[in-house]
């Protein structure tokens, strides 16, 4: 840990390259990085929006988990979406995978349309804060 931060890049994700998987400052809170639906191969997976969202949260639990947190934990999550009339139309599905992984409970969320994510096949980002007991 230096100046109270543990930067936590687990295994199981694509390498980190220019961030980190989740940074957890004086054991209390979690700052988890933007996750899309890489595989640990550092490849996009899933057709569509559903799939994509799936893998993405999957891989921010991953990181959380490895940083020693629950998904119950989770304060804040931001989804950043290519095109969030597709996530609308979809987003029974979406709450679906959202109360199979994380359960019932909401972080403070907020949808965020943008031109484009990092890598080109990307149709959807969660980002979140995790807060440790």
């Amino acid at each position: 840990m230096t100046s109270g931060l543990e930067r936590i890049n687990p295994d199981q994700l694509a390498p980190a390259t220019g961030f980190s998987h989740a940074v957890r400052t004086s054991g209390v809170t979690v700052h988890l990085a933007g996750q899309t639906a890489l595989n640990a191969d550092g490849r996009i997976v899933g057709d569509g929006i559903v799939e994509q969202f799936e893998k993405a949260l999957g891989n921010l639990l991953a990181a959380l988990d490895a940083a020693g947190g629950t998904p119950d934990r989770l304060a804040s999550l931001t989804v950043y979406l290519v095109d969030i009339e597709d996530y609308k139309a979809n987003m029974r599905e979406i709450g679906r995978v959202w109360r199979r992984l994380v359960g019932s409970d909401y972080p403070a969320m907020a949808a965020v349309g943008v031109t484009r994510l990092w890598d080109v096949e990307a149709l959807v980002e969660v980002q979140g804060t995790a807060v440790l007991e």
